[in-house]
């Protein structure tokens, strides 16, 4: 297996905020469309690519929330669009392309976590069909809008937590194995990152490259809503006053840290002639070597990324496979 992962090193790290990464950079004249982008770490993507000039889109289920959220933001439209409902996305897409404009950035930031087993109208499991599926849809009928902007950045929010699991292509909805909501979860982050690394092989002849992140730990976004409190407890992330603990160096982040990543792939100049790599702390992540990988498991200060997640033979066979389940 060959693989870009190597750090540049890119002179910023785990404490970067989404400010810092963009400063400097004009986005007049460009458009981008970020999902999830009224809650957590997606709103203050949106915020900050907005921020420094291009014409941010939002789709939504909820449009009331999306709106009531975004209020702050004037100038950010928000677009009916449900990641489940492959007749939702048809139609933003053709909305979208029926606008005549390109689309510089995309950055797929919504998603779900650990929830209990939940299938959409296609008997889906819920996790692989919001995180993955729902998106890899959304940009196949966007492709002509990416193409179009002669040089543009697909942006998969994936997660550590690919480590729970990889795509089981045998049984990718649970159909057949019992199902356990982090092994859902770990195998929807493992398909956002091979999505980003075949996406990046099949669009850079046309401009467009692929990159997916790490945000970290951003425990006061909401996404972890299902997750015991047991778990959260052992996971160290609230102190004895039951505030956030703030320690990027483990990757405990705040919201403005958890979107540097994805703002720092969809506009940083460090990554021209780049892509199909999964980066974490507005860099690109190191391979875990097979020896290394047991410390790795062990501390979440390690930076790095399993090689199934970035396996150029495992993307495109989810390709092939996604394209199948979404028709």
């Amino acid at each position: 297996m060959t693989t870009a992962q190597h750090p540049l090193p890119s002179g910023f790290g785990a404490a970067t905020t989404a400010e810092e990464v963009i400063k400097g950079i004009d986005l007049t004249g460009k458009v981008a469309i970020v999902t999830g982008g009224y809650s957590g770490i997606g709103r203050e993507t949106a915020r900050v690519l907005h921020g420094a000039g291009a014409e941010v889109v939002v789709p939504a289920r909820d449009l009331d929330r999306a709106r009531a959220a975004l209020k702050g933001l004037p100038g950010v439209a928000v677009e009916q669009l449900d990641l489940l409902d492959p007749a939702s996305i048809d139609d933003f897409g053709e909305k979208f392309l029926a606008s005549g404009r390109p689309l510089h950035i995309l950055v797929n930031s919504a998603g779900i976590m650990a929830t209990p087993l939940t299938r959409d109208a296609r008997g889906y499991e819920a996790q692989f069909a919001t995180n993955h599926l729902g998106h890899f849809q959304l940009v196949a009928r966007l492709r002509p809008a990416l193409a179009a902007a002669d040089g543009a950045r697909v942006v998969a929010v994936s997660s550590r937590g690919f480590r729970f699991g990889g795509v089981d292509f045998d049984d990718p909805h649970f159909e057949h194995r019992p199902y356990e909501p982090f092994a859902a979860y770990g195998q929807s982050k493992t398909a956002n990152a091979l999505f980003a690394v075949e996406l990046d092989r099949r669009g850079k002849d046309q401009g467009v490259r692929a990159f997916s992140v790490h945000p970290g730990t951003i425990i006061d976004t909401g996404l972890a809503k299902h997750v015991s409190a047991e778990v959260i407890e052992a996971a160290g992330v609230y102190d004895e006053h039951g505030r956030p603990v703030r320690d990027p160096a483990r990757q405990l982040k705040s919201v403005p840290q958890g979107a540097a990543t994805s703002v720092w792939c969809a506009t940083s100049p460090q990554l021209a002639g780049l892509g199909g790599v999964y980066c974490e702390n507005c860099d690109i992540s190191p391979l875990v070597a097979e020896a290394d990988e047991p410390a790795w498991r062990a501390g979440a200060e390690t930076p790095g990324v399993l090689p199934y997640v970035v396996d150029p033979a495992a993307a495109a066979r989810l390709w092939e496979v996604s394209e199948r389940l979404t028709a």
